[in-house]
């Protein structure tokens, strides 16, 4: 019986140790081992299992300590009386049967956000042999070492752990400092430390910003194409999206007044265009001119790669009319989940108080622990080498698209973008060729989406370099160019 319940597929990245004591502790917590039977002794286990008789020693003395098991000598190890499975069955309940009389849940919603027209991936991207995916970085360069160094740091402190404690509303003071005084210079930003407000993310700061800004009498500007889940964002509090067309130098403003302008001036999302100074200046002296406000998406701050890039729009903000956010996980990990907004103290204090109301604050261990890995200097080098790292990836896309797909236009402006933009022939549809490339595993992101209007355009995709092995760009390339050719 034990034999079949406790068969380990090991994971060569994983300890044997650790593996070991998860299958036992599943085994235990299932509540599949018999009361009053011993489970199998060490050697027993180790044979098995085909591990060392120490791996699983230590294992079950561990189980002793933390109380899983009590050892019996000369007899073996058996169940704690608190996890007897009589016990724990006894205490069971199946799942409710829902009646005729449960609530109409889709009468009640106030809101429906999965109805919303969104950037979809496939779950399954990671699949693909040739993934021109956009948003999801090379695991292989993530500096594990570094980071790891990072974690020993913050757990040195268990005496005195700070970062176990409910900081209320509060961020910490050490990540605050080293945005202040490491991240924003780098963009033409000075900030006060109450002028900073640590989220989840940068979508988390626009979410914070539509619930305190914006209601059904808000016009807001943005860009069109878009980065959709923004506009989402917006619609959550009623918003009225006013669209402004992008091109090479990118928002193009015209008559049309708006209380807040939502915008991505270091790389469009998604055309990747760089927004000139000109541009730049307009948009300001518009702000200023109608009592606007502008809303800075400068989500690529970090990754952005090009050699001289323009500083951020709030740099060369003099009437405090711009909200700056940005990502601290864009290019280093964006599972980590950690953005900033920079805004008038006013602003921050209410963005503060609603924080605290969703979730309090971001947790504060991963915050300790960014804050000692920007300290140290690791997220300077781990830069230097993505820069460098996605030139070339960039460098190497961009001569297989001149090379196999000449015909597949890139907007003048884009240079060193995170991605590119790119129109097919008029003929030719994108969704069709998504849809003809996945099957020949190549995988882009068709542009239909990102376009506000009842009939958008289906000649536009957009393909990242990140995701995909550097080695395999050349040859998905020529395998999405024979696609197009066959859909002529």
């Amino acid at each position: 019986m034990f034999r079949h319940l406790l068969h380990i597929d090991f994971a060569p990245h994983r300890s044997l140790q650790e593996q070991v004591r998860e299958t036992l502790i599943n085994a235990i917590m299932s509540g599949i081992f018999p009361t009053d039977t011993p489970l199998p002794s060490c050697r027993q286990l180790a044979s098995q299992l085909q591990v060392s008789r120490n791996t699983t020693a230590l294992v079950f003395e561990s189980l002793v300590n933390e109380g899983f098991l009590v050892s019996r000598p000369r007899s073996g190890y058996y169940l704690h009386s608190d996890y007897q499975p009589a016990q724990r069955t006894s205490t069971a309940q199946s799942a409710p049967h829902v009646t005729e009389n449960a609530p109409c849940w889709g009468a009640r919603l106030q809101m429906a956000p999965s109805q919303q027209t969104s950037t979809l991936k496939p779950a399954g991207w990671m699949n693909y042999r040739y993934p021109f995916i956009y948003g999801q970085p090379d695991t292989r360069q993530f500096p594990l070492a570094a980071w790891r160094s990072a974690s020993n740091w913050l757990h040195r402190g268990i005496h005195d752990p700070a970062w176990v404690l409910d900081h209320i509303d509060q961020d910490v003071p050490m990540l605050i400092e080293q945005i202040r005084t490491r991240v924003l210079p780098k963009r033409g930003i000075v900030a006060a430390p109450d002028e900073i407000l640590i989220t989840l993310g940068s979508q988390n700061a626009l979410y914070l910003l539509a619930r305190l800004l914006m209601s059904s009498s808000t016009r807001v500007g943005v860009e069109n194409p878009c980065f959709r889940e923004a506009i989402n964002t917006f619609l959550l509090a009623d918003a009225d999206i006013v669209p402004f067309p992008v091109d090479e130098e990118g928002i193009v403003l015209n008559d049309s007044i708006c209380d807040y302008y939502y915008v991505t001036p270091g790389h469009q999302v998604p055309t990747g265009v760089a927004m000139s100074k000109t541009r730049r200046n307009q948009l300001l002296q518009h702000a200023t001119n109608h009592d606007a406000v502008i809303i800075e998406d400068d989500y690529d701050s970090e990754s952005n790669f090009m050699l001289s890039p323009l500083p951020a729009l709030k740099a060369s903000d003099r009437s405090g009319r711009v909200i700056y956010v940005s990502s601290l996980s864009k290019a280093l990990s964006p599972g980590l989940r950690l953005g900033f907004m920079v805004a008038a103290p006013e602003l921050i204090d209410e963005a503060r108080a609603l924080r605290r109301l969703i979730y309090r604050h971001p947790p504060t261990n991963i915050q300790y622990q960014m804050a000692h890995f920007l300290a140290q200097g690791h997220y300077e080098t781990y830069l230097r080498r993505y820069h460098q790292d996605s030139a070339q990836r960039w460098d190497r896309l961009n001569n297989a698209l001149h090379h196999y797909l000449p015909e597949c236009k890139v907007i003048s402006g884009s240079e060193y973008a995170n991605a590119f933009w790119l129109s097919t022939p008029n003929e030719i549809s994108a969704q069709q060729l998504t849809w003809r490339a996945a099957h020949a595993g190549v995988l882009i992101e068709p542009g239909e989406r990102h376009f506000l209007s009842e009939a958008p355009p289906d000649n536009f995709f957009r393909m990242g370099f990140h995701a995909i092995n550097p080695d395999a760009i050349d040859q998905g390339v020529k395998l999405l160019q024979e696609q197009l050719v066959q859909l002529k």
